[in-house]
């Protein structure tokens, strides 16, 4: 009798069943990581934003004399880490406890530890996902000192052009015709960001630096006609620039009720308040120390004399006009809250300053004119003439025919509170 073999195929309905669990696991696995990893990223990247703006805020509340530990926690919470101890923590030191700056007290450091609950990821076994960040920020408290140190020619201006507009040219800093513009005690800045012109040189204008120490240095790039003209050569291009207005205090000066008085039998003028009208006024040749508020032109034509010492000349609304012919010997005070500042337009004054004199001039202390055009015309230093000056302006122009000296040593000149600095790093 024949013997019949059966076979039965195992069954595959278990294998269906596993491959299902690892495919729906496989699925969990990649929404955890595309939803749950997104929301890490997302929430470190918040975090991240809390914990600078708690740093920014702490220095700045430090500098200030409040409670910048406070502040800091506030602006962390405002931002959505409330130092609850549980869905995250936000820790303050000073010094930092780790990087570059530990151990030094002018650092403030912001640690943001941050639990993320997860949704799909807790079915692998991860319930929370944790991040930790941190930003460190410094505070610079604001110091007593010479305003952009090393130099002693300023042009602030953010920006110029190298065209003629509206007539004129508006570069950062040009020297043209036959002037020399001899530097001692520091160098030439120049502000502006144009790439191509904002130092520019034409015909025979020259420029001295007379230190080993001291440059020439230009945030933008340069014109220059004529390189054997130039001291030191090549100048230093694409430098960091400075903010505008200027990160000092500047000068908060008035002369109260005061008028200036004149004395036509003497030729003297006292200190205080002189109106629209022209400064000095007709026949004064000699100022008394003290402060003059002017509220017109400062003009000193051809032939005029003036002297004094331990003055300021604060020209509020006009502008400034000393010629080549005339005779002008004029000092900052030597001690007191202007010590060292000589003229002063406020920086809502555009006007122009244009500076010159005759055989035996000087000037002694700062020329300060942070949004006015200084055009340096002539100070011929064959006959003894000099700026011993530190000359800050918005624009600055030299031009004529004159051998010009800036002497700057920062003892004659006018010092100031450099404002506060915060720095933001990792």
């Amino acid at each position: 009798m024949p013997i019949n073999f059966s076979f039965k195929r195992p069954s595959e309905k278990g294998q269906a069943i596993v491959i299902i669990i690892f495919v729906i696991v496989g699925l969990i696995g990649t929404s955890a990581l595309a939803i749950d990893g997104t929301n890490a990223y997302t929430d470190s990247r918040r975090a991240e934003t809390a914990a600078s703006a708690a740093a920014l805020t702490a220095a700045l509340t430090r500098i200030e004399g409040g409670d910048w530990r406070a502040a800091a926690l506030a602006t962390a919470a405002a931002n959505g880490y409330n130092n609850d101890g549980e869905t995250n923590m936000v820790e303050l030191n000073t010094p930092p406890l780790s990087g570059p700056y530990a151990g030094n007290a002018e650092y403030i450091e912001v640690i943001i530890t941050s639990r993320l609950q997860t949704y799909f990821a807790n079915v692998i076994g991860i319930p929370y996902i944790t991040n930790v960040v941190r930003a460190v920020s410094q505070s610079k408290p604001a110091v007593m000192g010479e305003m952009f140190p090393g130099y002693a020619v300023v042009s602030l201006a953010p920006r110029s052009e190298c065209e003629v507009i509206s007539g004129s040219r508006r570069p950062a800093f040009w020297v043209h015709s036959e002037a020399t513009l001899n530097l001692e005690g520091g160098g030439l800045f120049v502000n502006s960001n144009n790439p191509n012109c904002a130092f520019i040189s034409f015909g025979s204008g020259s420029v001295r630096v007379r230190d080993d120490s001291s440059r020439i240095t230009v945030v933008g790039g340069a014109d220059i006609q004529k390189p054997q003209l130039i001291t030191p050569y090549p100048i230093q291009t694409g430098a960091p620039y400075i903010p505008y207005p200027p990160p000092y205090q500047l000068p908060k000066i008035g002369c109260g009720n005061k008028e200036a008085e004149v004395n036509e039998l003497t030729a003297t003028m006292s200190a205080g308040n002189w109106g629209e009208d022209v400064f000095p006024p007709e026949g004064i040749k000699f100022l008394e120390s003290g402060v003059y508020c002017i509220g017109g032109d400062f003009v000193l034509g051809e032939g005029q004399w003036l002297q004094g010492n331990n003055v300021v000349l604060v020209v509020d609304n006009g502008n400034v006009t000393i010629r080549g012919n005339a005779y002008i010997d004029i000092s900052a005070p030597t001690g007191g809250d202007y010590q060292g500042l000589l003229i002063y337009m406020p920086i809502e004054n555009r006007g122009i300053i244009n500076l010159n004199g005759g055989g035996g001039s000087n000037y002694r202390g700062t020329i300060l004119a942070p949004g006015a055009d200084v055009r340096i015309n002539g100070l011929s230093s064959f006959e003894g003439s000099a700026y011993h000056s530190q000359i800050i302006g918005y624009f600055v122009e030299v031009d004529g025919q004159d051998n010009i000296y800036v002497k700057y040593k920062d003892e004659q000149n006018y010092d100031t509170l450099k404002m506060p600095e915060v720095v933001l790093g990792q």
